[in-house]
């Protein structure tokens, strides 16, 4: 018997459209592939991301393709098999070997594979492998039409994809290209063992009080042989091993003591253990190996009332006994053909969540179960994982066949992915809740009967609340399972005290000031975000003739159409006008203005909303996950890094927010004070409240310093300590102070119109800067700035950094740089007269040209 060997069907694959018998087939240019990569390659179809073309590419999507391959026959000893295994097949595909079918496929999700010992061709003669791909939109739409009772409705795309198991962000979203991919998007292997390890998966109880580990590992075996051996090992160095008898229910427990857990970025280090299985037969001959990467950790959901009355419930995880507050973002693919994401790619892009001090990827629901090098990433990175099953926005079906391929779905990839310590939650859908709410469909919480709910015109509440629970109780029952994203039932899904919310009364609904960002905090706010254009040099990538395009301006229609938000117009010029001054006539200057607004207005939610997290007993907001990290394509759109993983201003403005210890304030008109104000102007005579937030898990002892500007002449009217030795409490937000403004400030702002910018800073026994934060009068536009003659940048001797300072207060100064190699650490500062702002920077030297932008030189 001879160990399992896997052979990529990865060469001479070749396509073309189906059924065109004029057409010969031409070479892939990649496997796995998708055939707009491959119309692409061979100057078929233009660039979809380059000027309007995705306009032009859309007949791909209404054709149905072949793929073609040609592949040796194996040697086959007695007693094995020879099985195809295909990762991922998109979509509606059919297969055949040797021109016999021997597959029918209608979900991207589910792998398939298939026993195809009696199919192949004498050894060593080729074997033809065919599969027709057909159109998924025109394939979905037949499938609407077959059940014309169910409510179809959906935001963003049609409602044909709510009939497809394929990734709804392809029928186009609202930051994305209707880009109907289709092909094998997933490896393709050939098989041939006698035996196999078809599963392994560990179970882990950690003990209370963390000092000792039970990890029972489990295999599936497919075929037969004598005995499994079971490793468990770190950093090269075994800590555990046994051998046992193979059976029905193979399984080994370890004990072990000590255990190095694992923890989310900020709290503690992330050690991998790796778990091994090797099949043997007789005479311990190996048939077969497996090895997967675990954390040891305990991670729960703790949804409990709050103890001095506060409506509803807490919504926070808990890591190894410790609260965690979850400031990250939402994920979605990077790509519109994600064939064409790296490994290293993904890796870059976990980085730039880790970097940026966030600790949570949220895999939004409208994409992909997602490529292994991304939790892989995240596991090494410590950043948690939310993971959405993949239904988004829409009324789903619920007929017999439909429900069987979710199941299938759902438990090949909770198999698939169990293992990651970085998820700690399931979530059953994104905004379906939301949806049925909007349409007026029923959902009666008190009826408890599944049966009944697939009689509803809801019937998706069975796949949410009956089918997806059962296999995640079942395969995962120690993850957090929730049956949506927003969730709050028995409340509405935008309830704010309990459960996550989804927080658009910012840029959607309402159209609320970021400012009053206090008013809309919720438990949870796991979306919530601002539109800002995309770096200028992502602009003239995707200009048909870059710099010299004559659509190279703001609202140009090129422009235009690289932003997909319904009445984008409108609300990024309703929040510009709202806040600041700024012009149109400059792209440059337009494009730093909207990401300023951008980063105003994420910067003061992560920092308002993270005062809420209260310590025990008071977690009244335990998270925070911007829409979103990323882009699919270039655009404008509310992700705070752009398709190039070019971070735009907010990102460091969100890292600055993030870091471990950081100082908040906001200026608050009191009662007293409202009641002599006009309501034109209520950002004078203002109370000053501030705050400190610590997320180590020991408490810090600062200072605390007040220090006020004349905006206009730079003159510094005031410095005071208002605190010393204050004790900033453990892993979470602590009130320092509530100031009114120094008396004669006050009067020089009522009898001469000065205006005032504050700076607090917290700082050690030793003077040396733990966090500082400049609060200007809001909104912005009304700040009457001087015009900086000493704006200056310098390089350290080193290189490694810059130093920013200027003879006046500078609102958000942009360092720039037009190599893109040269990379800043942060970005979008704030200076005061007698301050130097400290930039680490990569890829600078004394010849790198550095240039600035700011608001005091904009309009």
């Amino acid at each position: 018997m001879a160990l399992r060997k896997v052979t990529a069907i990865d060469s001479k694959w070749e396509f073309k459209r189906h059924g065109d018998v004029d057409l010969d087939f031409l070479p892939v240019s990649r496997f796995p592939t998708q055939i707009h990569l491959d119309l692409l390659h061979h100057n078929k179809i233009p660039d979809p991301n380059i000027g309007t073309n995705e306009l032009d590419v859309q007949w791909v999507g209404e054709e149905d393709w072949t793929y073609r391959t040609y592949f040796a026959t194996p040697e086959l000893q007695d007693g094995q098999k020879a099985v195809l295994a295909f990762d991922g097949l998109d979509t509606f595909a059919t297969v055949l070997l040797n021109s016999e079918n021997i597959l029918k496929t209608d979900n991207m999700f589910i792998p398939e594979r298939v026993d195809i010992t009696q199919k192949l061709k004498p050894r060593n003669e080729e074997n033809c492998l065919v599969i027709h791909f057909e159109s998924a939109s025109q394939r979905g739409q037949q499938i609407v039409e077959k059940y014309p009772d169910h409510h179809w409705a959906c935001a963003n795309g049609d409602v044909s994809r709510l009939a497809v198991r394929k990734a709804q962000y392809h029928w186009g979203w609202d930051w994305g290209p209707k880009l109907m991919t289709a092909g094998p998007w997933r490896p393709v292997n050939l098989e041939v063992y006698s035996a196999r390890i078809g599963d392994l998966y560990t179970e882990i109880n950690i003990d209370d009080s963390l000092k000792s580990a039970g990890v029972t590992t489990h295999v599936v075996i497919e075929g037969i042989g004598s005995s499994v051996r079971f490793d468990v090992s770190i950093d090269g160095e075994t800590v555990a091993s046994e051998t046992v008898a193979a059976s029905e229910n193979t399984q080994a427990t370890f004990k072990i003591p000590n255990p190095r857990l694992w923890w989310p970025k900020g709290y503690g280090e992330q050690p991998l253990y790796t778990v091994r299985a090797t099949l043997l037969g007789p005479g311990k001959a190996e048939l077969d190996t497996a090895s997967k990467r675990i954390g040891l950790r305990k991670a729960e959901v703790i949804q409990d009332p709050f103890p001095d009355g506060t409506p509803g419930s807490s919504f926070y995880f808990k890591v190894n006994n410790h609260p965690i507050f979850c400031g990250g973002s939402n994920w979605i693919p990077a790509d519109n053909f994600f064939c064409r994401i790296s490994d290293e790619k993904y890796y870059d892009w976990v980085r730039l969540v880790a970097n940026g001090n966030q600790n949570m990827l949220r895999i939004w629901g409208g994409g992909i179960y997602e490529q292994e090098a991304l939790y892989n990433a995240c596991d090494e990175m410590g950043i948690l994982v939310w993971q959405d099953f993949m239904f988004g926005c829409g009324i789903y079906p619920a007929f017999p066949e439909f429900l069987e391929s979710i199941r299938r779905e759902a438990v090949e990839n909770v198999k698939m992915l169990r293992h990651h310590p970085s998820i700690v939650i399931w979530a059953g859908n994104n905004e379906d809740y939301q949806i049925m709410e909007e349409q007026g469909l029923t959902c009666d919480y008190e009826d408890k009967d599944p049966e009944n709910w697939l009689k509803s015109n809801f019937p998706a509440r069975y796949t949410y609340e009956f089918l997806l629970p059962s296999i995640c109780k079942d395969l995962i029952p120690d993850v957090f399972y929730h049956p949506g994203s927003p969730w709050g039932a028995p409340k509405s899904s935008g309830d704010l005290t309990i459960g996550d919310t989804h927080q658009w009364n910012i840029w959607h609904g309402s159209q609320t000031r970021y400012q009053d960002a206090a008013k809309l905090t919720g438990r949870f706010v796991s979306e919530f975000g601002m539109e800002a254009f995309p770096s200028v040099k992502t602009i003239d990538g995707y200009l048909p003739l870059g710099k010299d395009d004559p659509d190279r301006y703001p609202q140009s229609e090129t422009v235009d159409f690289h932003n997909k938000a319904d009445g984008h117009e409108r609300r990024l010029a309703l929040y510009l006008v709202e806040n600041m001054r700024y012009t149109v006539s400059n792209l440059e200057d337009y494009v730093y203005s909207t990401q300023l607004m951008q980063a105003e207005c994420l910067g003061s939610c992560y920092r308002i909303w993270r005062r809420a997290w209260g310590g025990p007993g008071n977690e009244k907001c335990s998270g925070v996950l911007v829409w979103q990290i990323n882009d699919c394509w270039p655009v404008t759109s509310w992700a705070i890094c752009d398709y190039h993983l070019r971070p735009k201003h907010a990102y460091h403005v969100i890292a600055r927010e993030l870091r471990p210890i950081a100082v908040g304030a906001e200026r608050v008109v009191t009662k007293k004070q409202q009641e002599a104000l006009t309501k034109s102007r209520p950002e004078k005579l203002t109370e000053l409240q501030i705050w400190g937030s610590n997320f180590k898990l020991h408490e810090e002892v600062v200072d605390c310093t007040v220090k006020y500007w004349n905006i206009k002449t730079g003159e510094e009217l005031s410095s005071q300590k208002i605190c010393s030795g204050f004790s900033l409490r453990p892993n979470q937000s602590t009130d320092i102070a509530s100031i009114e403004f120094d008396s004669a400030i006050r009067a020089q702002e009522a009898s001469e119109g000065v205006q005032v910018v504050v700076g607090v800073y917290l700082t050690k026994e030793d003077g040396s800067l733990v966090s500082r934060y400049i609060d200007w009068p809001q909104p912005l536009k009304y700040v009457h700035f001087a015009k900086p003659q000493k704006l200056e940048v310098r390089l350290a001797a080193d290189g490694k950094s810059v130093e920013v300072s200027a003879e006046v207060p500078v609102k958000g100064v942009a360092v720039e740089c037009e190599d893109d190699e040269v990379k800043f650490a942060d970005n979008l500062v704030d200076i005061v007269p007698g301050e130097a702002v400290k930039i680490e920077v990569q890829g600078a030297t004394e010849r790198t040209k550095f240039t600035t932008r700011c608001l005091n030189l904009i309009g």
